[in-house]
């Protein structure tokens, strides 16, 4: 019988863990021939690979995966979630500090959203954290133009159609009326290309700003605009369950706790 570790992973699934493109980037990369398995450029990504094989991306070759690392990041407005843009926009990418290694997004802030924008190096974690079935809760403080009720807001709360799109129910709440503007936080469980902005324009209240305070146990705190913060390798092991890299010490009252 042939083990796992006999029958490989699929190579996308393997450039996407270390880090060079997501999956489907990497298979983007295989089609356009700029990656090579064993000196063979290879054109389909329907090929399994073993650590035995060497592996190449744009004529350099794959590094060992590098240990899971997760980072929060303050997106400010402006910036575009993406490596390029055809506009010429700037790009989340083009602002990170440079003490950041390579990175990728999970998920999206549309380019006047700031806020939360978590960032991995492992293309495996970005896909599972992206995925519906995860169903981590996505908080944001939206400021719209207008004065609404609690009432205007329920078709919200009950899942509304916006361009012939159904969204799912959100968790809305009316914070406070500031002058012409109110302040709502609003939860989704599956945030659909711009959804806030179309689900509140349904109902006739216009977003003026919108910021991301929370993707699931991950919050954006006080963390400064522009600016990224690693999370512990303890915390991506109690909310991920990825396990801590060798030799890292266990907090002393963790340790304690663990003792007893």
């Amino acid at each position: 019988m042939t083990s796992e570790s006999e029958k490989g992973e699929r190579i996308a699934k393997v450039l996407a863990r270390a880090g060079i493109a997501s999956r489907r980037e990497a298979e983007r990369m295989i089609a356009a021939g700029r990656v090579a398995v064993n000196g063979r450029v290879i054109d389909s990504p329907a090929l399994n690979v073993t650590a035995s094989d060497r592996i190449t991306a744009d004529g350099k070759a794959l590094a060992a995966p590098e240990r899971t690392r997760l980072w929060r990041y303050h997106k400010p407005a402006g910036l575009v979630t993406s490596t390029r843009d055809d506009k010429g926009r700037p790009t989340v990418f083009g602002a990170l500090p440079e003490t950041l290694p390579r990175v990728l997004s999970i998920g999206r802030l549309d380019l006047n959203s700031e806020g939360l924008l978590l960032l991995t190096n492992d293309g495996g974690l970005k896909r599972r954290l992206e995925l519906p079935a995860t169903g981590w809760t996505r908080k944001y403080r939206v400021r719209v133009h207008g004065a609404p009720d609690d009432a205007a807001l329920e078709p919200l709360r009950k899942g509304i159609t916006a361009q012939g799109e159904r969204f799912r129910p959100m968790q809305v709440r009316l914070d406070r009326q500031q002058g012409a503007n109110a302040w709502l936080t609003i939860g989704l469980r599956e945030g659909k290309n711009r959804e806030i902005r179309r689900a509140l324009a349904e109902i006739g209240l216009r977003v003026n700003r919108l910021i991301r305070i929370s993707y699931g146990p991950f919050q954006l705190g006080d963390l400064p605009s522009g600016a990224a913060e690693e999370l512990r390798p303890a915390i991506l092991r109690d909310q991920l369950g990825i396990a801590m890299p060798d030799g890292t010490a266990i907090p002393r009252r963790q340790a304690r706790r663990k003792r007893t």
